[in-house]
């Protein structure tokens, strides 16, 4: 009777390329998007002002944040590509070489000499150069660096972050828009913090209340200059 599992293991490491550009784009945007609107607002400038002001900034971070992604992600994606073309090079040139190292690397690992070299030719003859990617680079192929998908997950998740406080001040009135600010944009980076912590397995908790404690102090940062702008202009 073949073997199967007796449980079901859902690892989360996969999820570290657009998981990283989708939580600090989101996250970038509320709080920027945040801070940029409560500044003006404190320095007393009217709802149009305010919106047009949160308006260009989602429009411009979600650019810049997708173009900083993408070359970003790109050059570590370069290095990523040198690194397989020399090993090509490598195993075009000493196949035998190439075999004793991975051999030597399963070796390592607490294999046995007869059953790593097995286990290395095996290998090799599945898929040699993603045997060495994996096990050599540590480059196995779902977690290369991807600069589109990294670019687009930073900038549409930074549009929706910027929207949350963006809304908030435009459809409260004078009297509460920056209280109301404060409150949705709190709540966002907390809910944010959660689900980040969530998809990548960390402690809940504690994510939530980093995220919530510096932009709470961004947010109040922000508020103070617009305050000392608006007195002194």
């Amino acid at each position: 009777m073949p073997w199967r599992p007796t449980h079901a293991e859902t690892h989360l490491s996969f999820r570290s390329n657009w998981l990283r550009a989708g939580v600090l784009g989101a996250n970038d945007g509320i709080l920027s998007t945040s801070s940029l609107v409560l500044g003006v607002a404190a320095s007393g400038a009217s709802r149009s002002a305010i919106v047009t002001a949160g308006i260009a900034g989602l429009v411009a971070g979600a650019g810049s944040m997708a173009a900083g992604e993408y070359v970003s992600v790109s050059s570590q994606r370069d290095t990523e590509e040198a690194d397989l073309t020399l090993e090509r090079h490598e195993l075009a040139t000493d196949p035998e070489g190439e075999l004793r190292e991975l051999a030597g690397i399963y070796e390592r690992r607490g294999l046995p000499q007869g059953l790593a070299t097995e286990v290395a030719r095996s290998l090799t003859e599945h898929d040699v150069l993603e045997a060495h990617a994996r096990d050599e680079l540590g480059l196995p192929e779902e977690r290369r660096a991807n600069p589109l998908q990294a670019a687009g997950a930073s900038a549409l998740s930074f549009a929706v972050g910027a929207a949350v406080p963006l809304i908030a001040i435009a459809v409260f009135g004078h009297a509460s828009r920056i209280a109301a600010c404060v409150v949705v944009t709190l709540l966002a980076l907390g809910v944010l913090g959660g689900l980040g912590a969530r998809l990548g397995g960390a402690p809940v908790g504690r994510a939530i209340g980093r995220v919530v404690f510096w932009g709470a102090v961004a947010m109040a940062v922000t508020s103070a200059v617009g305050t000392l702008v608006g007195t002194a202009v």
